[in-house]
C-alpha cells in the first residue's frame, strides 16, 4: 500500500477498487482521467496519484480549464513571447513549462475550446511547447492528469471535444463515485472533516470545539449531498 492515499478516507468496497487503481496507475508515466461529479475529490486524487508517481519531486500545476478567459487560454497554457499581443511586456512560460518534469492536472477538461485542444493534443504527441508569438520548440517532459464532471464521449459524439485527443489521456480512466453511492463512508467522513475543522479553527477569535450530536449525525448521513465531499466540508 502506498503511503500517498492515505489523506482519501474511505472504508467502501467501490472506494477501494479506485484506489487500488488509482495505486496501479501512478507509478507508471501514463495518462490518466478522473470522471466524476463536482465534489466527489478529483484533485485530491490526483495529488496522491503525483505524490505516488516517477514526477514527485516535480510540481503540482493545478489548472481549472473553466476558470481561465478564453482569450487568456492560450498563453497562460502554452506561455507567451514578449510583444506578441497587447499586454504581453515580458516573455512568461505558461503551466505546461512549469509543469515540466512534474505534474500538470488540467481540471474540467471538457472545458478546453477546440483550438486549445489541439495544440495541448501537439504538446502531448510531441513532448515539446511553442509559446504564442515564438516559433522555437521547448521540450517537456510531464504527466498528465485530467479532469472532468461531463460525459466526454457523449462530448466527442457532439464534436465538442477532440476523438483525438480523448484517446490520448484516457489512458487510465479512474471513475469516482458520487458519496451518496459510497455506503458507510460519510459516517467516517464526517469524524474527519469535523476533526480538521475543530484544528484549523482553534485559534480564530471566538471558536468554541464543535461536536455532532447523535441525531444530527443521523441527519447528515441520510441526505443525498448532490455537491459530494466538498458539500459536506462546507456544511
Amino acid at each position: 500500500e502506498s503511503p500517498e492515499f492515505e489523506s482519501i478516507i474511505h472504508r467502501c468496497v467501490a472506494m477501494k477498487r479506485l484506489i487500488v487503481k488509482a495505486r496501479r496507475a501512478a507509478p507508471r508515466q501514463i495518462p490518466v482521467l478522473l470522471m466524476g461529479e463536482s465534489g466527489t475529490g478529483k484533485e485530491l486524487l490526483a495529488r496522491a496519484i503525483h505524490q505516488a508517481s516517477p514526477f514527485r519531486n516535480g510540481h503540482f500545476v493545478a489548472v481549472n480549464c473553466g476558470a481561465i478567459p478564453r482569450d487568456l487560454l492560450e498563453s497562460e497554457l502554452f506561455g507567451h513571447e514578449k510583444g506578441a499581443f497587447t499586454g504581453a511586456t515580458t516573455a512568461r512560460g505558461g503551466y505546461i513549462e512549469e509543469a515540466s518534469e512534474g505534474t500538470l492536472f488540467l481540471d474540467e477538461i471538457g472545458e478546453l475550446p477546440l483550438v486549445a485542444q489541439v495544440k495541448l493534443l501537439r504538446v502531448l504527441q510531441e513532448g515539446h511547447v511553442i509559446r504564442v508569438g515564438s516559433s522555437k520548440p521547448k521540450t517537456v517532459n510531464f504527466r498528465v492528469i485530467a479532469a472532468t464532471n461531463r460525459n466526454l464521449l457523449q462530448e466527442v459524439t457532439d464534436g465538442h471535444f477532440r476523438e483525438d485527443l480523448f484517446h490520448r489521456i484516457a489512458v487510465a480512466v479512474l471513475s469516482i463515485p458520487a458519496l451518496r453511492e459510497r455506503e458507510n463512508d460519510i459516517s467516517l467522513l464526517l469524524d474527519h472533516l469535523l476533526e480538521k475543522i475543530n484544528a484549523e479553527a482553534v485559534n480564530q477569535p471566538g471558536f468554541e470545539h464543535k461536536k455532532l450530536s447523535a441525531s444530527a449525525k443521523n441527519l447528515l448521513i441520510r441526505h443525498s449531498w448532490p455537491g459530494n465531499v466538498r458539500e459536506l466540508l462546507n456544511t
